[in-house]
């Protein structure tokens, strides 16, 4: 039986439009009032914080709440909330075909920093200097969210001005074909994390060297690919351990681990518990 629920569309917009809800998060939270338990979306969801306090937490990482703090989430990320005093913003949810009728990039979505998959991306502040430009935008789709090309259109304008924030240097040649290289990295990753382990293996499939993909992520990421494939497998682990009740040597065997206790001990390297264990504390 699933213990984290995955939340579907239908069940948060009330009857409006399902391909995007963009709405306030006040009249948000009162609508969805019940929903602060542990849970996963089959859509993508971001929210902006104007006021208010408190914490959330995606894919086990918490954040505490500040003004014009905005967080990002793909489908499948687990997250919770805990709000106090008057909670002030927006939020938005949609489905991820969102954009197929303005754009001819399938993929555009996994080309953004914020939906990299990476939390450490997924959670900022608002720059000063964006922030009435920001406010407009979606003060205008909350007053009016039915014409699915004008919010697509509108979305997509916003996203480029918020993926900008995180990659400074796109104007130079050199940084922009790191920087590509990087999000082909990590969606190989998200597509193979259970069958290649090996950094060797994915430098192959970028036609690069694995020092020359080492060094790509240490520069960018400040870690190893080894470990950006290591913190993938886990994070997949520690979802299986909350959302169902699978054994341990199922989830071993759902990662491609051959052996359970080999498993166990490489989660607890990484983690510091072993699965069991993970599992009781969450």
């Amino acid at each position: 039986m699933a213990k984290v629920p995955v939340i579907a569309q239908c069940v948060v917009s009330d009857g409006l439009n399902q391909d995007i809800m963009i709405e306030s998060l006040s009249d948000y939270l009162v609508r969805n009032s019940n929903l602060v338990f542990p849970h996963r979306h089959n859509f993508y969801h971001f929210v902006l914080f104007t006021a208010g306090q408190g914490s959330h937490t995606i894919d086990f990482e918490k954040f505490v709440i500040e003004p014009w703090q905005i967080y990002f989430m793909s489908p499948g990320q687990i997250h919770t909330w805990e709000f106090e005093g008057d909670m002030q913003g927006y939020v938005v949810n949609f489905h991820r075909d969102l954009f197929k009728n303005i754009l001819l990039r399938s993929d555009y979505l996994t080309t953004l920093s914020f939906f990299s998959g990476l939390v450490r991306d997924e959670v900022f502040v608002v720059n000063e200097e964006d922030r009435p430009l920001v406010l407009e935008i979606l003060e205008r789709l909350v007053k009016d969210n039915t014409q699915n090309d004008f919010v697509s259109s509108s979305l997509y304008y916003l996203f480029n001005l918020l993926n900008a924030r995180g990659l400074p240097s796109l104007n130079q040649d050199t940084n922009a074909y790191n920087h590509t290289l990087l999000r082909n990295f990590l969606n190989l990753i998200e597509a193979n994390f259970t069958s290649l382990r090996l950094p060797k293996e994915y430098a192959a499939l970028l036609y690069i060297t694995p020092n020359h993909l080492n060094a790509l992520c240490k520069e960018l990421l400040g870690q190893s690919a080894g470990e950006l494939i290591r913190d993938r497998v886990i994070l997949e682990a520690k979802r299986l351990l909350v959302i169902k009740d699978y054994s341990v040597a199922e989830i071993a065997y759902e990662l491609n681990f051959n052996d359970n206790s080999y498993f166990t001990k490489f989660f607890k390297k990484a983690v510091g518990l072993t699965p069991e264990e993970f599992r009781k504390n969450i």
